[in-house]
């Protein structure tokens, strides 16, 4: 997600609504009190992320969601049956999943109807019979209701579930999915996806992966789409509305799927024809593209307020284009950094912001518009010292500042800052095996600072703490090294 449009850090707020009980057996319990039952072992409520203690869950591992889901855009009204196959990760009789704003009519664990309750954040699940310590199960939440953004805070950005004119698209950071489905909302918990949409005839719907088929139903349409590499919640997206979808491939053979509104006529064209070029060339840096398809949403409504590197197809406000060819540089670095390799704790943001900027960085380099070391010398110089930007720990901003304009910036400089130090070869080594290590899985500061001393042999503590640690501008000798040729 581009910083700079970005208005205020993103610390996303939930909306306080209390839900009316709903479904015989089931209760409002107080926040933060599992119902189970006496002397069970309870999922923990929330993904232990100390900057967001109460996103995803504990005590089970989702494989797959299959998300069957019927949108009405004139009501705006969505009816979902979310259908979950998971592992237990230890003994549970009960379990939460992520869920905002939606009613729920039922709720069966295994074909068993299961009890349930409420709180602000959470549905409470507690099955028939205790689930062992790594047994399959399988859960199927029906749900309704006017699905609610999130709001940036002290704007009225949403994010999350956007309603549109015509439809709706999803896209947020770093909760979004608890919007629209039931969910363990958080990336330490990635799963592969099914959507079946079903929608007004005259509409279209796009989404993450491949598009298997579509089929008729008097006037209405269902849409089904794919994920089958594992992801992130919050990089799930669908939207619908009056897109035209553009099916091609790039030079490698993945399949390049494009979704524009029709609104925006060929506006966009000239940006999007590039993307087989920017792939190209973040291989060529990074390591083979990850993911089965690749493309772009780009959406028409006013109210998407940044852009974001949903998988496979990120998606972009229509005001990026006609320039777009850097936001689309940084939004398909995040495919293999924040999308292959996800981060393990929130606090390690950088990771993913960092890179992706430093990706823009690089592609400017190969244009001839500067190098990487000139962009790096002339960020520091431009910055005061005395200025708030230095301030920020970018190792650990904390959840005001996850979006802060250090952690991109400060993020990318630092690894500017360790090309020159351990030189090119060394550099890029670290990179293509960071992704390699941690593929599909996800990553935390500690352990990319462990594999940089790895790949290049040197002792790296000081070059680390001086640019992620330390709440203030590093030395000018830190960016006096240069980077062999």
């Amino acid at each position: 997600m581009p910083l700079e449009r970005i208005l205020v850090a993103l610390a996303l707020l939930l909306f306080s609504v209390v839900f009316p009980r709903t479904g015989a057996g089931t209760s409002d319990a107080p926040e933060g009190v599992p119902r189970c039952g006496d002397g069970a072992t309870a999922g923990a409520l929330g993904a232990g992320d100390p900057y967001f203690p109460r996103y995803g869950n504990g005590g089970y591992d989702v494989q797959h969601y299959d998300l069957a889901i019927r949108y009405a855009p004139a009501s705006n009204v969505l009816r979902g049956i979310a259908t979950i196959e998971a592992l237990a990760t230890q003994e549970l009789s009960c379990f939460s999943l992520d869920l905002n704003g939606l009613r729920v009519g039922s709720v069966e664990v295994d074909g068993l109807a299961a009890e349930w309750s409420r709180t602000t954040q959470d549905l409470k699940i507690t099955p028939a019979q205790p689930l062992a310590d790594g047994a399959p199960f399988t859960v199927e939440v029906r749900y309704r209701g006017v699905p609610r953004p999130f709001v940036l805070p002290g704007t009225t950005i949403p994010s999350g579930f956007i309603h549109t004119s015509d439809g709706f698209i999803v896209a947020g950071e770093p909760e979004s999915a608890a919007t629209w489905f039931p969910v363990n909302d958080h990336p330490t918990d990635p799963a592969t996806y099914s959507f079946r949409v079903t929608v007004p005839a005259g509409l279209q719907v796009v989404a993450n992966g491949v598009r298997e088929r579509v089929a008729s139903n008097g006037d209405r349409r269902t849409h089904v789409w794919q994920v089958r590499e594992p992801m992130a919640s919050y990089l799930a997206t669908v939207d619908v509305g009056e897109f035209r979808l553009r099916f091609d491939e790039t030079g490698s053979g993945v399949p390049l799927i494009d979704a524009v509104h029709r609104d925006l006529g060929h506006r966009v064209d000239d940006a999007l024809a590039r993307q087989p070029a920017i792939l190209s060339f973040l291989e060529s840096r990074f390591g083979t593209y990850p993911f089965e398809s690749v493309g772009a949403i780009v959406t028409h409504s006013r109210k998407l307020g940044f852009a974001l590197e949903t998988q496979t197809r990120p998606i972009y406000p229509r005001w990026y284009f006609p320039g777009a060819v850097p936001v689309i540089v940084h939004e398909l670095a995040h495919q293999w950094f924040g999308d292959l390799v996800a981060v393990e704790r929130w606090q390690h943001i950088w990771l993913n912001e960092g890179f992706a900027t430093y990706a823009e960085w690089l592609w400017s380099e190969d244009r001839g518009q500067g190098t990487t070391r000139e962009r790096l010398r002339d960020t520091f110089d431009g910055i005061p010292a005395e200025h708030p930007f230095w301030r920020v720990v970018v190792g650990d901003p904390g959840p005001d500042d996850l979006f802060h304009d250090a952690v991109y910036t400060r993020g990318a400089m630092t690894l500017q800052a360790l090309r020159e130090e351990v030189g090119n070869v060394a550099f890029f080594d670290t990179l293509r095996a960071w992704n390699e290590t941690n593929a599909f899985g996800t990553g935390t500061t500690e352990e990319f600072i462990a594999l940089a001393e790895q790949e290049s042999g040197q002792q790296l503590d000081e070059l680390f703490d001086a640019w992620l640690f330390t709440p203030r501008r590093p030395p000018a000798s830190a960016v006096s090294g240069s980077t062999e040729p």
